[in-house]
C-alpha cells in the first residue's frame, strides 16, 4: 500500500472518535471529517525538503449507523446524513473531508467491504475498538482506480487550529 499525506488533528479530536467507537461498542459507530487541505507549507520540514499536502481535521459531525442488519461489522449512512455533513461543514467554512468509523474487535485496517463503500480523494479514519476499548486508529485514501488505499500518517496537534 501506497502512503498518502498527513492527516492532522488535535489531541481532543483524535479522544472524540476513541470515545465514539467505544460508545458505540459492539456497533460501529460513524460520522464525517469536516476540515480543510493545505499546502502543507506550515509543517516543519527538514533539509529543505518539499512539504507533502496537509488534510486538516478541525471538527466532527457523528452519524447514526443507519445499517440495521449488521451494525457489529457494517455502517450505513444516508443521502440526507451526507447533506447534513456538508451543511455543517459550509456553516463552518470547511469542508467534509472524509470519514471515520470503528471496527469493533477487528483491526484497525480497511475491509473488502469498505473499500467497496469508499469514494476516492475522502480520507477514512478506521478505530479498531477491543472489548469495547479502543485500539489504533489509521486512516486511508482510496486510489482514484479503486484498487488499493493508500495510508495516511496521523499527525495529532497539542491544541485545536481555529
Amino acid at each position: 500500500m501506497a502512503t498518502a499525506a498527513t492527516l492532522q488533528m488535535s489531541a481532543e479530536i483524535a479522544q472524540n472518535i476513541r470515545e465514539q467507537g467505544a460508545q458505540g461498542y459492539p456497533n460501529e459507530c460513524c460520522g464525517a471529517l469536516l476540515g480543510r487541505d493545505t499546502d502543507g507549507s506550515s509543517a516543519t520540514t527538514t533539509g529543505g525538503a518539499l512539504s507533502l499536502p496537509v488534510r486538516e481535521i478541525v471538527a466532527l459531525f457523528p452519524l447514526v449507523n443507519r445499517r440495521d442488519d449488521s451494525p457489529r461489522n457494517r455502517f450505513s449512512v444516508t443521502a440526507e446524513d451526507v447533506g447534513d455533513s456538508e451543511r455543517a461543514a459550509q456553516e463552518k467554512g470547511l469542508d467534509v473531508v472524509g470519514w471515520y468509523h470503528s471496527h469493533p474487535d477487528h483491526p484497525a485496517r480497511p475491509s473488502q467491504y469498505d473499500r467497496e463503500h469508499a469514494w476516492p480523494w475522502y480520507s477514512y479514519i478506521i478505530v479498531s475498538v477491543a472489548n469495547g476499548k479502543p485500539q489504533e486508529m489509521t486512516s486511508w485514501r482510496l486510489s482514484d482506480d479503486r484498487s488499493e488505499y493508500a495510508c495516511e500518517e496521523i499527525a495529532i496537534r497539542d491544541r485545536a487550529s481555529k
